[in-house]
């Protein structure tokens, strides 16, 4: 089992305050949105539109809001129709980093994808030019919140369930899964009324490169954020992780 993350722990908290501030509604409602357009609006008889669902009700994204993208997603041709892409490139200091994108203008995201990378310190790469440093995995965050069990005994419930490894973090647990398990794994936790913040089909860097510069990091974190601050930006993976020399509070 994976110890405790810096930069996981900063991630998890800056989705805390994206979510405050109302951006995570758009990517959850356009993940709704294609998941039911290429899928079906039956979440029964669509996975990813099923677990778009439970992430956009674990962020608290009103119904209202989960059943209009449900319908936008399922009145083919009608409306913005978003293109799936991904982008490949390197930060500063050589880091990986993967975006995924839905975009109704492949031009235009593509030109500002490479205008942000640019900007700060880094460079967009082709396709395939960091994607074989990431395996796809099952990701599911567990809040510790309202958990009534010890660590050790939650390792046991996740490894009983089908996890393949979990990370100890300030405020959640994060198991990891082979994709084809990750269902499984999810609903066996919700069976026993563990709290799931999310659960998604991620990119995992199978190495990390240690950042221990202060200012090199800042620049790094950086880049992330002008991602994943834009509109089209749905998730930002890297193979970055920061040194037990720096301090959460830096950043």
């Amino acid at each position: 089992m994976a110890g405790h993350s810096k930069w996981a722990n900063i991630k998890h908290k800056k989705a805390k305050t994206d979510a405050i501030k109302g951006r995570i509604f758009t990517k959850l409602a356009r993940e709704i949105i294609v998941a039911a357009r290429t899928g079906g609006a039956d979440p029964s008889a669509n996975f990813r539109l099923k677990i778009a669902i439970e992430n956009a009700k674990s962020a608290n994204m009103p119904n209202d809001n989960i059943q209009r993208a449900i319908q936008k997603g399922a009145g083919a041709g009608e409306g913005t129709s978003y293109e799936e892409l991904r982008y490949e490139g390197y930060g500063p200091g050589g880091v990986a980093i993967m975006v995924d994108i839905m975009t109704d203008n492949r031009n235009r995201t593509a030109s500002e994808m490479r205008y942000i990378f640019s900007k700060n310190g880094g460079n967009l790469g082709d396709t395939g030019s960091v994607g074989w440093m990431f395996t796809e995995k099952g990701h599911i965050e567990v809040s510790k919140e309202g958990l009534k069990m010890t660590e050790d005994d939650f390792m046991l419930v996740a490894l009983e369930a089908g996890a393949d490894d979990l990370e100890v973090q300030e405020e959640i647990y994060e198991i990891y899964t082979e994709p084809g398990s990750m269902e499984k794994v999810r609903q066996d936790l919700l069976d026993q009324s563990i709290p799931i913040i999310n659960a998604s089909i991620n990119l995992i860097p199978n190495n990390t490169v240690e950042i221990s510069d202060i200012d090199q990091a800042k620049k790094v974190i950086k880049l992330i954020d002008s991602l994943e601050s834009h509109d089209d930006v749905q998730k930002v993976y890297t193979n970055f992780e920061l040194s037990d020399s720096l301090s959460e509070d830096d950043f």
